[in-house]
C-alpha cells in the first residue's frame, strides 16, 4: 500500500497532453497545481473540467486523486467509481478500479475492495501492484468477515422477544398494582369502621344491646314509680286520736 499513487503524476501528464487538443484549460491547470501539491486548487480546476466534460473519465479520475490527497477517501470513492463507469479503454478502467479499491481499503470496506481490485486485474492482469493489493484485501476480509444477515435476523428476533417480555412484565405489574390497591381500599374501609359498634352474634351490636337494656330499665322504673304512686293514694289515712 506504500506505492498507492506511484503512477498518478505520470497519468496526469499523459492525459493533460491529450486534453490540450480539446482546449480544456482547467485540466492542465489542475495538473500543475497537483504537481505542486496544491490539492485544493487542483480540486477546483478538476471540478470545472468535469462539469464541462461529464462523460469523460479523466477529470473524474484526477478529481478523485486530488480529493484523496486531502484525506477525503469517501468522496474520492465516488469520483473513482464515476471514472470507472465512463472509462473507454482498459487502461483507464484498470487505473480507476485500482484507486477505487484503495479508497475502499481505507474505509475498511474489504469486501468491495476485493471486487474493485478484481475488476482492475480483469483490465490489466499483469499489474503487480494491483495483484498485491488484491491479495492484501482478501487477507483483511478473511480476518474481518462482515456480519451475516442471519445475525441481523437474530438481533431482530431477540428485540421482538424482549419487547414481548417487557410487555408481559408490565401487564403483571399493572395487575399487582390493581390487586394491592384493592387490598388498600379494603384496609381503609376496615380502618373507617373502627369506633363503630361491631356486630355481635344474633345480628345485634353491643352498643345497641346496651341501649335497649337502658330503655327497658327506664320503662321498669316508670312503671314502678306509677305503682308506688297508686299505693300512696289508696292507703287509709290514719287519724290521730284526740285525747
Amino acid at each position: 500500500m506504500k506505492t498507492l499513487f506511484t503512477y498518478t503524476l505520470i497519468l496526469l501528464s499523459f492525459w493533460a497532453q491529450a486534453q490540450k487538443k480539446e482546449k480544456d484549460k482547467n485540466l492542465p491547470q489542475g495538473n500543475e497545481a497537483f504537481a505542486e501539491k496544491k490539492y485544493a486548487e487542483a480540486e477546483a480546476e478538476y471540478r470545472i473540467s468535469e462539469s464541462k466534460n461529464p462523460k469523460k473519465s479523466i477529470a473524474s479520475y484526477n478529481l478523485g486523486n486530488a480529493v484523496y490527497r486531502q484525506n477525503q477517501a469517501t468522496e474520492a470513492k465516488y469520483h473513482f467509481a464515476t471514472a470507472a463507469k465512463n472509462a473507454k479503454t482498459k487502461q483507464e478502467k484498470h487505473r480507476a478500479f485500482h484507486n477505487l479499491g484503495n479508497t475502499l481499503m481505507k474505509d475498511k470496506d474489504y469486501a468491495n475492495a476485493v471486487e474493485a481490485y478484481k475488476n482492475a486485474l480483469r483490465n490489466n492482469p499483469a499489474d503487480e501492484e494491483t495483484r498485491y493489493n488484491f491479495a492484501l484485501a482478501k487477507k483483511f476480509l478473511k480476518d474481518n468477515p462482515p456480519k451475516k444477515n442471519d445475525d441481523k435476523s437474530k438481533d431482530k428476533k431477540k428485540q421482538k422477544e424482549d419487547q414481548k417480555e417487557n410487555k408481559k412484565n408490565q401487564d403483571q405489574k399493572d395487575k399487582d398494582k390493581d390487586k394491592n390497591q384493592g387490598k388498600n381500599d379494603s384496609k381503609e374501609g376496615k380502618d373507617k369502621d373502627k369506633g363503630k359498634p361491631q356486630p355481635q352474634p344474633g345480628g345485634i351490636s353491643k352498643q345497641r344491646l346496651e341501649n335497649l337494656l337502658d330503655a327497658v330499665n327506664n320503662e321498669e322504673r316508670k312503671v314502678q314509680d306509677k305503682v308506688n304512686k297508686k299505693k300512696v293514694l289508696t292507703s287509709p289515712k290514719k287519724t290521730e286520736k284526740d285525747w
